[in-house]
Order: C-alpha cells, then structure tokens, then sequence
C-alpha cells in the first residue's frame, strides 16, 4: 500500500503543480464541479418536490378517511351503538395524529425546498464568478502563447470530451430521449427558481 500512496501523492502533486501553472485550466475544473454540484442541487430539489407530493396525497387521503370515520361515528351515535361510535372515534384520532404527522413532514419539505434553492442561486452566483474569472484568465493565457508557435501537449486534451459510452450498447434513441428529457426538466426547475 505504501508504494500505491506514494504513486497517489505524486500524481496529486503533479496535478497541482500543472493547474498552478495553467490557472484557466484550475479555474475551468472549478466551473465543472460548479456546473455538477447545479445540477446535482437541481435533483435533490425534483426529489424532495417528489416527496412533498407525495406527502400532500397522503394527507388528502387522510382528510378524507378522518371525515368518513367521522361520519360513521356520527351514525353510530344516531343509532345508539356507542361501542361503534367509540371504536370510530378512536380511529379518527389515529388517523388525524398520521394526518398531523405527515404534515409536519411536508412543511419540512417545504423549508429543505427553499434552503436547496437557495444552495442553488448560490452556485449559480459563484460559478458566474467563475466563469468570468475563467475568461480573463483564458485571455491572459492567449496573450502569452501568441510569441509561441506550437501548442502546449500538456493542456491538449483537457477540453477534449470523450464518448464513454461507445461501449455501451444501449438503444441511442432512448438515450436521446433521456437526455431531452432531463434538459427539459432541469430548463423548467431553472424557470421556476427563477420567479
């Protein structure tokens, strides 16, 4: 293991080493993790809306089985059958206390909602930052590689995407459609984060 750490280390120190002598790049791989951590927020705010919907239907089912054991208790009574109405009224207590349960958990939904919104905007507001950061840099970076006449094989490929799913083979078009998918709906999160 210690030969492995020492391999690690290097490859850390190296890696440091060329984004400190190439901070566009740095800045460029701040902006990605930026960019994931968006849309990673823009998931966890879909799950929790999830859930909060989930919620708001169990507490709609709830209301309505709390009134139809309220009515049959009501008939009970009517009917002088007190052991009926008393075991109906137990049942509406119950179901009022999962009732009030369920909504507290969908009130904390609601404020995980705004903080993951919130977390949001944040991200978004440093990864302009960045971005802008990144383009001064990527100027000065220019400025100076115009007096050399052939391109840095280190920063070659770093911009350079490669396709790891040409080994997959899964149904293209399915894929396209997932894709599509998931752009439109982190497009409309966007949308409605912004009102």
């Amino acid at each position: 293991m210690g030969l492995f750490d020492d391999f690690s280390r290097f490859l850390e120190t190296r890696l440091e080493e060329f984004l400190r002598s190439n901070p566009h790049l740095e800045l460029q791989a701040i902006e990605e993790q930026l960019k994931e951590q968006e849309e990673d927020t823009l998931r966890l705010i879909l799950e929790i809306q999830k859930q909060e919907k989930t919620l708001q239907a169990e507490i709609l089912s709830a209301a309505q089985e709390i009134q139809r054991w309220n009515d049959r208790a009501n008939k009970a009574k009517a009917a002088k059958r007190l052991d009926l109405a008393q075991a109906a009224q137990e049942r509406q207590a119950t179901l009022l206390r999962q009732g009030n349960q369920r909504w507290g958990q969908m009130q904390g939904c609601k404020e995980r909602i705004e903080k993951a919104k919130e977390l949001y905007r944040q991200i978004q507001s440093r990864r302009k930052e960045v971005r802008a950061k990144a383009a001064e840099a990527t100027v000065a970076a220019a400025a100076q590689t115009t007096t050399k006449t052939e391109q840095n094989w280190d920063t070659k490929g770093w911009n350079q995407t490669y396709n790891y799913n040409s080994f997959n083979a899964a149904d293209p078009l399915e894929d396209k459609f997932q894709h599509w998918e998931a752009q439109e709906e982190l497009d409309r999160m966007k949308r409605n984060i912004g009102k």
